[in-house]
């Protein structure tokens, strides 16, 4: 079995005394030991005044005193959280202009393809300079660092049926660029980008593929043990990085009694990798963290930990639920969908579900720093001599940490995701 990630962190925290010279040294440690986080944050926004704000309401206020009892009956988990209602996020575009080039007519001479060069003292046609500024911004994640591998494919157990990248990020009220603690966070998301079953990962940002998942978190945390359930519904599916770019971004807009309002730009929290796992009559989504490097205050907050699972069950959408917990609009399944549901409220989530616009389904917490039920391997696997699902999540987090080193660290999550550090904060790790 692979080796646990807690091992090299401890070593990564008994050399954080040593001195200068030996910190220099250690900075070249063979791959797959884990960085050290970054010390330096970037600037943030000052926060906005909360005074013309009006109070929002937290899930708890917005749920009725009872759960449904045919949800426990069918799912036997207890009694469903409700996520508080559905809210519209505004949004505000704005069009970029266009440079005009200045560069006067008598410099240029356009070729029939529409190219144009400048022409040196002689009146010949230089070429033009093509070299990127390195203190340009990336536009979009180039190249792929997803490789294709038939001896991966046959050792990923069957228990996995789906991996891939997993992003966590959150969002201040309104008017709050730099929420101070978690009741300042209006919403929190995961972004899900799947991988092939037998992939594994090389150097380079994850190219885009347009399957990325965006996922809402009305409660804002992460279950932290058996007793918290909290619904999640899927925000956007199959869409672009640049459709995530659009909905994380920062907007401004009138309204008729408050005047300008401020939507503040989602924050990176955390990146790493997950599985969707079956343990036969139960499904998990498990993850483990690949930055930050070290739990912070912002991350415990939050819930997220250095590795995690949840049971999840998808809710069957031809049954209306609670008060409360409704969306405005339901999932478009096919009836061939809604058929493998029959008359059960809940089934275990299917990976192929999140490919649908307004899928709600439940996580329930199940491990703090342990994803070992999540991960048990069924006989067949084991008979088979593939790898443990924990195995395979493992290889793949070492792969991920190797990739993020040569990607900058925390900013590997702009690369990946095409994303601006101008436009957008930096990891944050302290509130």
């Amino acid at each position: 079995m692979a080796g646990t990630r807690s091992s090299t962190r401890q070593g990564k925290n008994a050399n954080s005394n040593s001195s200068e010279a030996t910190a220099a040294i250690s900075s070249n440690r063979r791959a797959g030991s884990k960085r050290k986080a970054d010390s330096a944050p970037g600037s943030k926004a000052k926060r906005g005044k909360k005074g013309n704000e009006k109070e929002q309401k937290t899930i708890e206020e917005t749920m009725p005193d009872k759960d449904e009892e045919e949800a426990v009956k069918d799912v036997k988990m207890g009694e469903v959280a409700k996520p508080e209602k559905a809210f519209e996020e505004a949004e505000a575009s704005t069009d970029d202009a266009k440079n005009e080039n200045d560069t006067p007519a008598e410099e240029q001479q356009t070729t029939k393809n529409g190219d144009s060069s400048k022409m040196d003292s002689t009146g010949q046609l230089e070429p033009e300079d093509t070299t990127q500024n390195e203190d340009e911004e990336p536009t979009g994640a180039e190249g792929n660092a997803v490789e294709e591998s038939a001896q991966r494919e046959d050792s990923t157990p069957s228990g996995i049926l789906e991996k891939g990248i997993i992003y966590f990020f959150f969002r201040g009220r309104v008017g709050l660029d730099e929420p101070s603690d978690i009741n300042e966070v209006a919403r929190s998301y995961i972004v899900l980008r799947p991988l092939p079953h037998g992939a594994k990962l090389g150097d380079g940002p994850i190219g885009d593929a347009g399957n990325n998942r965006l996922l809402a978190l009305p409660k804002k945390v992460l279950p932290s043990s058996a007793k918290d359930r909290f619904m999640i519904f899927v925000e956007k599916a199959n869409c672009s990085m640049e459709d995530i770019k659009t909905t994380f971004a920062s907007a401004d807009y009138e309204t008729k009694t408050a005047g300008t309002r401020h939507t503040p730009a989602a924050a990176p929290i955390g990146e790493g990798v997950y599985a969707i796992t079956t343990t036969g009559r139960e499904s998990h989504l498990a993850y483990i963290l690949t930055i930050p490097s070290e739990i912070s205050p912002v991350q415990e907050d939050v819930g997220l930990r250095e590795r995690g699972s949840f049971v999840t069950s998808v809710k069957n959408p031809s049954y209306e639920g609670p008060a409360n917990t409704n969306l405005p609009k339901g999932p478009n399944y096919p009836q061939d969908v809604l058929d493998e549901f029959r008359s059960l409220r809940w089934m275990p989530l299917q990976p192929k579900l999140l490919d649908f616009e307004n899928t709600q389904f439940i996580i329930i917490g199940e491990g703090v720093d342990s994803i070992d039920k999540a991960t048990e391997q069924s006989s067949k696997d084991g008979e088979q001599d593939k790898d443990t699902p924990l195995e395979e999540m493992e290889k793949l987090e070492r792969e991920d940490e190797i990739r993020v080193e040569h990607l900058k660290g925390n900013d590997s999550v702009f690369e990946d995701l095409g994303l601006s550090k101008k436009e957008f904060p930096t990891l944050q790790t302290t509130w």
